[in-house]
């Protein structure tokens, strides 16, 4: 009688186990990693975010030692912004130049959720080129505003690595 209470036992168990496998890939591996979310839930935990489509960027989620790079114009007289999605204390580092003219930039931050208008600026210049990292502050959408005074279109090579997914131009 042991060995068939046993065998219930294991059989159980591994029910118990294919089970808890098949919730897991539904909720959370599938919406990750695949950007299919058939419950919804994926979304609502904010996991299909590591899946959203690029805005001519050359990978979407960047993990330590990969690097993404994106070519952007920003057209005579008019400004461009350009974000990725942090978690609070992210790390992300970055260089951008341009093809020759300079740009007004605000690197800023907003925080997720925040319905005022806040925002955070962690640079403001206008230079032709920068280099730098930051650490995100909080939880939200951080990334560069660029400003074309002059009466020419200006091309900008933007490189960056760290700790984000990419939300694109905004």
């Amino acid at each position: 009688m042991d060995s068939q209470k046993t065998s219930r036992s294991l059989i159980k168990a591994t029910v118990i186990s294919l089970l808890i496998a098949i919730v897991s890939l539904l909720l959370f591996i599938l919406p990750a990693e695949y950007n299919i979310d058939p419950t919804g839930i994926g979304g609502e935990l904010g996991l299909t975010v590591f899946n959203e489509e690029p805005s001519q960027t050359s990978t979407m989620v960047s993990k330590a030692g990969q690097q993404d790079s994106v070519i952007l114009t920003v057209p005579a007289g008019k400004g461009i912004e350009y974000k990725l999605a942090m978690q609070k204390h992210a790390k992300a580092s970055y260089e951008w130049t341009t093809d020759g003219g300079s740009l007004y930039v605000d690197l800023h931050g907003e925080p997720t959720g925040d319905t005022t208008g806040y925002f955070e600026s962690y640079t403001i210049a206008t230079v032709t080129e920068m280099k730098g990292s930051f650490t995100a502050p909080f939880a939200g959408s951080h990334g560069w505003y660029w400003k074309n005074k002059s009466d020419r279109d200006i091309q900008v090579q933007l490189i960056f690595n760290g700790e984000y997914a990419i939300e694109g131009l905004k």
